[in-house]
This record gives C-alpha cells, structure tokens and sequence, in this order.
C-alpha cells in the first residue's frame, strides 16, 4: 500500500500513519487467534506471524512492514483497539506511539505506525508491505526486495505491463460499448486473477480447485495465456486416480480434497486436452509424465468422502490419463443405454438422481459425444486407431440411445432417476424443460438437427423471459414435488439452479443459437446477459445490486427478487461469455497458425474491428457487411485476396493487416 501525503499549506502539519491488519493464518480467526506467534524481526524492524499448530503451513511466515525506520509496532489487538472498541476508532490513536507488545497468547494483529513532520509544500510517501514468505528467511528476503517507493513502484509497473500484454491479446471496436469493455479487459480479468489464482470470492472463499471448474476457465484463455492452460492440465491431470475418476475439487498444497461419483468432472480433462493441443499445436504436452492418485474407491452407499490420497508410483502421460477418463465415461451407463448420472453431472445439485446408481443424464449422453468426437481426432493423430474407432463406435451407440431414450416429444428429457421416472419432461410439474440439455444437443452436434432445432425453440418459448431480461436454466422449479432431485431443491424456487438464470446455461443457450446460425436469437440473448446492461440506470442497478462490469454466476426469477444478481465474480461463467463473444459471435478460431474468420453480426452493425496478437505479432483485423448482391466473403491480407476465410499467421514481428467483406 502506497501513501503519498502532501501539505498544500505553508505551514508545517505533524502526522502520523497507521497501518493495521488481523491476522488468521488458517481458515478461521476464531479457530487460530489463540495459535498465531509474532515478533518483531531484528534486521528490518518488520512484523512477523507464524501458526506453528496449522497441520500444512507452521512453516510459513507472514509479515507486515512500512518503509521507515522510526516506527513503532504493535501485535495486540485487544490492546490496539481497546476495551470493546472497533477499528473505526482504536484506542492506540489516542496515544504518542505504539506500544511495540508481541509474542504469544496474544489476540494477535499486525500495527506499524510512523510519525513525521511535513513541512509546507512538502510531500511525503510511505510504504507498506503485507506478504508470507515460506520461511523466516525467505520472508525476510521478500522483505528487502519489495521495501521501499522504487521496489513498489517497479513492481506495479511489471503488475500493469503483464495486465497490458495479457489483455491485449485480442482487442475488439465493435458498436457496442458494452461489448467492448467485457472483451477487451473484465471477462479474461476475472477469470484468470479469480478463478485462477485468488479461487475466492465475496459469496466463496474457499480456494479450493474445482476439477471441472477451472478446467473449464483455461479454455477461454488459448489466445491470451496458453501457458496457463498448458500447466493447469497437466495440475489437473495429477488429480486423477488410476481408475479414471478424479477429485472433484481439492485444496493445494497438501491435495485434500472430495472423491465423488460425479460423472462429467473426469471427462473435462480430454476436452480441454483437444482444445489446447488443436488450438496450439502443442502435441508435446500429451506426452508429459503425469503420476496419479492413490486411494480407496467410493463405496456404492456412499456420496462422496473427503480425504488426503497419497501420490501413486505409477506414471503415465496427458494423454494416456485422458484415455482413462474416455474409457471410464465410456463403460458407465445404464438401463437405456444413457452415462449414469452418479452424484450430479454438470449440475452438482441434481446429486440424488443417481443416489443407487442406476440413474442416467441425457445432458451427459449428449456432452460424452462431444468429448469423444474430440477426442477420436487426437487419437488418430497419434495414431491411436483402437482409441479413435472405440471412440467413434461409443458416439454412434449413444446417438441412437438419445434419440430412442432421450426425446420427450418437444424437448429432449434432462434425466431417469433411478426408479426411471423422468425428470425435464412435459409430464412433470417441476422441471418440465432444462435449458443446457437443449443447448449441448446443438453444440455436440450430435442431436438429430430437426429434434435440436424444436428444442431449442422451446427454450425461446419457455425459459427466455425477455421482459425480465433472464435466461431460466429450467422451469418450473423444484419446489412441492415428491420427487427428489437433490440438493438444488434446498435452493428457494427462482434462486440460482432452482429455476433462475445459472448464466453457464444462459450462455450455452446463445452459444447454440450461434451455432444453429441463429445470430437474431444469440445477440438477443447476449444483450440479456450482458451484466453492463443491467446497470444502465440507477433503477435497474437497484435492481440489480451487484457489479455490472464481471459476469454473475445466477439471477434471481422470482419476485420480490426478480432480476437480482448473486455470486459474482467467483464463476466460470466469465470465461463461456469471453467464448461466446469472440468464438461464438465475433466468429474466431485458432488452429495453430491459421485463423480461421466467420462472424455473425447484427443486420445494424456495418463492421468492426479487432486487433488480435499471434505470439508478439500483431493483426488489425477489420470486418465489413456485406453489401446487397454479394454472395461470398472475401478476406484480404496484407493485400492479397484470400477466399478460403483463414488468415495465415506468421510471428515476424510486423504489422498486418486484413479486411474480411462478408456475404
């Protein structure tokens, strides 16, 4: 934290500066106030904390510091505050300094306060620095390299030139403001400093790795920061036990974590797996050693256990680890032919519908074709053909399922619980419709299309409520009904899964408008969930309550909170929305070193640009509707008219430039 104080009189003022901070050092305050240990480091003056009782970090270090040598320090709250007093006004400021008390058995805090003169005119900065080192010696050394105005000023430098880079690997100027501000900093923000690396938000902080969650927010990122990517599968890879299920998620660093039942987590791995190495062209990264978990299976009786698996002696590589998660979704399916749902698919809520085992997902049936027309490609490309044809073979046996099991008529069917009663037909009174069964049947493509298209107009007709400008995962919700889905049904009707917008759904939906070539449709519902367009007004903020420039995991469809966002910030929707607009909408996609260039644009839109970096090269990329009596698009680069819609890419550090003139 930086202070910059300046005296704007001709008077000389006498000051003080007080920085305060409460350490935890575990989870909870409560739990580890009694445990925390601090003492004032005797080469930098500096404030250090440890929690020598906490089972998997006694050896860290934390400290606080302020650049200036004249302070004085505390590590006694209850002193620091005062006698039921607050941090709005503690009792230390009415004292001349701090009392410099540390050590153990305290109610511990970190204090450092500095007293100055300030001269008239003159102006003042002050630097304080709040870190953990591994241990005392590495804190002490974090302490010397970032001490000082010139350490943090360089180090906020390096903070905005990565930021710079980082979201500068595509820029877009469309007619929309609201799209612009998403897709050229929020959306690819908020998924790698929150997903990633904070794992904690204002409704979670748990900072636990979901197998599937962020697997899911490094796809978004193979244009801005595939090395992120790269190393997260091959993190997640190591989360995989030798029978090809996983840990659904898990804590770093010791690796505690949950082993459930849950049926799609494991079978992210490969598609992430294919939309790096096809996006990249990174095969290398399948052949990486990559040692499994060790631990016992999960009994039938059995939800889930929460445990610390050992690291097994056996080893093998990316690719192998994502042949054992194929071939585990493979083998698990049930009476009609369907994956077994297990503890929940997509939707952890839904975790009673399989509670026997005998309960099957039609979201999944349709989500394992995608996984496996991916990946039977990277088979064949390793030369894999016993892999790619089992893979072929399983997608052809399950389209046949789906559409003898799976078509309720209108709509395909979400799920059979275990007695096979259904769940998302038109015959139940809760969950008639779900919307991400609908919308993977286009996005897998293996839906028969007549059936897709049906679908997803009664996903239009059911669950788009356009005068509360929200996309329904499904309707209505659980709420009166015998049955019993699971957890979701804890959740009040309207609220997140239960029947409100789950934006991942929301974003699926558009995404298979896009895909159907249904662009009127995926703006429409882009605009709806565009979080900058519900704060637009005063009114609609009220509304709202939450930020308007991160996406939001869910919004209410209930009154008297219809329209209401929750659960910012910490959801994978940011990076669906980052695909949407770019992939989905704006019509990208990489394939090594060829750009492939097929937008969808709204009819009032005349054209827009996009500035999109390969490695350090950079190509100003402008779009143009097509004129009246053009029947085929054309893209120019550097000059050179091109009809096969790809843009070659070449990293030779010079600017290009290409016009695309649609149809």
């Amino acid at each position: 934290t930086v202070l910059k104080v300046r005296n704007r009189t001709d008077q000389p003022r006498w000051l003080d500066v007080t920085g305060y901070a409460e350490w935890v050092l575990g989870d909870l305050r409560p739990k580890t106030m009694l445990h925390v240990i601090t003492e004032v480091d005797p080469q930098s003056g500096a404030l250090l904390a440890r929690n020598p009782y906490h089972t998997e970090f006694g050896d860290r270090v934390a400290f606080f510091n302020v650049d200036d040598g004249t302070r004085t320090v505390s590590g006694d709250r209850t002193e620091f505050l005062g006698r039921n007093g607050t941090p709005r006004s503690p009792a230390a400021m009415t004292r001349a300094r701090l009392s410099g008390k540390t050590g153990a058995a305290l109610d511990p805090c970190g204090a450092m306060q500095v007293a100055f003169e300030l001269a008239g005119g003159e102006e003042r900065q002050i630097v304080f620095t709040l870190g953990a080192g591994r241990d005392a010696d590495d804190a002490r050394g974090l302490i010397r390299r970032f001490g000082g105005a010139g350490a943090a000023r360089a180090e906020l430098e390096a903070i905005w030139q990565y930021w710079n880079h980082t979201l500068g690997a595509v820029q877009v100027e469309t007619p929309d403001p609201s799209i612009n501000v998403l897709a050229n900093g929020w959306l690819v923000y908020q998924t790698i400093a929150c997903r990633l690396w904070a794992r904690s938000g204002y409704y979670q902080s748990g900072g636990a790795f979901g197998f599937r969650d962020q697997l899911q927010d490094v796809m978004a990122l193979v244009h801005a920061e595939p090395r992120l990517m790269r190393e997260h599968l091959l993190l997640a890879a190591s989360r995989q036990f030798a029978e090809g299920d996983v840990q659904h998620w898990w804590h770093p660093h010791a690796g505690r974590g949950v082993r459930t039942h849950c049926s799609d987590d494991f079978l992210w791995l490969p598609l992430a797996a294919c939309r790096y190495v096809l996006a990249t062209g990174d095969n290398g990264v399948l052949d990486e050693p990559v040692r499994f978990l060790k631990g016992r299976p999960v009994n039938p009786e059995e939800d889930a256990y929460y445990d610390l698996p050992h690291t097994s002696e056996e080893t093998a590589s990316l690719y192998d680890h994502c042949v054992r998660a194929v071939r585990r979704g493979i083998q698990r399916t049930g009476e009609h032919g369907l994956p077994l749902i297990g503890s929940g698919d997509w939707n952890d809520g839904m975790n009673m519908v399989g509670k026997d085992g005998k309960g099957e997902s039609v979201w999944l049936g349709f989500f394992l074709c995608e996984v496996l027309m991916q990946f039977s490609g990277i088979a064949l490309r390793r030369g894999d053909r016993p892999v790619a044809e089992q893979c072929r073979q399983a997608v052809a046996e399950l389209r046949r399922n789906i559409e003898q099991h799976g078509w309720d008529g209108g709509w395909y069917l979400r799920a059979y619980f275990d007695d096979g009663s259904l769940l998302g037909s038109a015959g139940n009174t809760e969950c008639r419709i779900d919307s991400i069964v609908q919308s993977w049947s286009v996005l897998s493509g293996a839906g028969d299309a007549g059936r897709a298209s049906t679908a997803m107009e009664a996903v239009g007709k059911h669950l788009v409520r356009r005068d509360d400008r929200l996309v329904q995962l499904l309707d209505p919700p659980f709420d009166k009904s015998d049955s019993n889905p699971g957890y979701i049904k804890g959740y009040v009707p309207g609220v997140r899964e239960n029947g409100g917008q789950y934006t991942h759904g929301a974003i699926w939906a558009a995404m298979a408008f896009a895909a159907m070539d249904d662009g009127r449709h995926a703006w429409e519902l882009l605009a709806m969930i565009n979080p900058v367009n519900h704060g637009r007004s005063a009114e609609e903020i009220e509304t709202y309550k939450v930020e308007p420039y991160v996406m939001a995991a869910d919004v209410y469809a209930r009154p008297p909170h219809t329209g209401r966002g929750g659960w910012t910030w910490y959801t994978g929707a940011a990076g669906w929305m980052y695909r949407l607009i770019l992939e989905s909408l704006l019509g990208i996609r990489l394939d090594v070193d060829r750009l492939h260039l097929s937008p969808s644009l709204p009819s009032d839109w005349k054209a827009f640009k996009m500035h999109y970096r390969y490695r350090e090269t950079v190509y100003h990329i402008s779009v143009l509707q097509g004129r009246a009596g053009e029947d085929r698009t054309s893209i120019t680069v550097d000059g050179v008219v091109r009809y096969d819609n790809i843009v070659p890419l070449f990293d030779d550090r010079r600017e290009h430039f290409v016009e695309v003139r649609m149809a």
